[in-house]
């Protein structure tokens, strides 16, 4: 790792610590260790993603600054709407610090939420857990999409690459999608109770850093020099 920042050796050391301890884990038949321990709720591996997603939010809102003081207002408001984003995923990994802060549910939320908790994404909705729909097969095909067509397909092709600059997409680098295809191998061969929370813990990780180094670095210094 020679060629990363201090701070990628960081991250990508806990995405594969991360990873091969759920390959240890599942290989020495440790289930319940792992669900109960390692990601269990409320645990390391939660509370990590939670502030990692946060953190990646936190860089978002520093490049649209950046950007809203340069005089693009465009990729200013963009860049805005993704660490609101971001902001919104922390919430939902812990619940809007319901547990933190010992907040009933409500009763309307608690007959349509899955896990009767403070969250949007573990309603059910005509008997589907949006979970399994709108945030999950789908989501991971984003998210792989995002990881391995968008650096190839940037500064290939002229639209995508005009779309990317025009709407302040952090465009990630190969090691991003190396990384993002290891962990779904991963997902896909490990069966084990809570294995998903490590596979959020990682995207959470890839995405500090891309944000805090995208592939497309020179075009945002380049929009915030203009």
């Amino acid at each position: 790792m020679r060629n990363l920042s201090p701070i990628d050796q960081f991250l990508f050391g806990l995405m594969n610590a991360s990873l091969l301890f759920t390959l240890a884990y599942w290989a020495l038949g440790f289930d319940v260790q792992f669900s109960s321990g390692f990601a269990i709720e409320d645990g390391p591996v939660e509370y990590g993603t939670a502030v990692m997603l946060f953190v990646s939010a936190l860089v978002l809102a520093w490049q649209s600054s950046r950007q809203f003081r340069k005089g693009q207002a465009l990729a200013g408001v963009c860049l805005s709407i993704y660490a609101l984003i971001f902001v919104f995923g922390t919430g939902e990994e812990i619940s809007w610090g319901q547990r933190i802060l010992g907040l009933e549910t409500p009763e309307a939320l608690r007959e349509i939420n899955f896990q009767e908790e403070i969250t949007l994404h573990n309603i059910v909705v005509g008997g589907k857990q949006l979970t399994k729909t709108v945030f999950g097969s789908g989501l991971t095909v984003a998210i792989l999409l995002y990881l391995l067509a968008l650096p190839a397909l940037y500064g290939k092709s002229r639209l995508v690459t005009r779309i990317a600059d025009r709407l302040a997409w952090p465009v990630p680098s190969w090691r991003h999608g190396i990384m993002g295809v290891i962990a779904s191998v991963v997902m896909l061969v490990v069966d084990i109770p809570r294995q998903w929370e490590v596979y959020e813990f990682v995207f959470s990780l890839l995405t500090t850093s891309i944000f805090l180094a995208p592939a497309n670095t020179a075009t945002f210094e380049r929009s915030a020099a203009t």
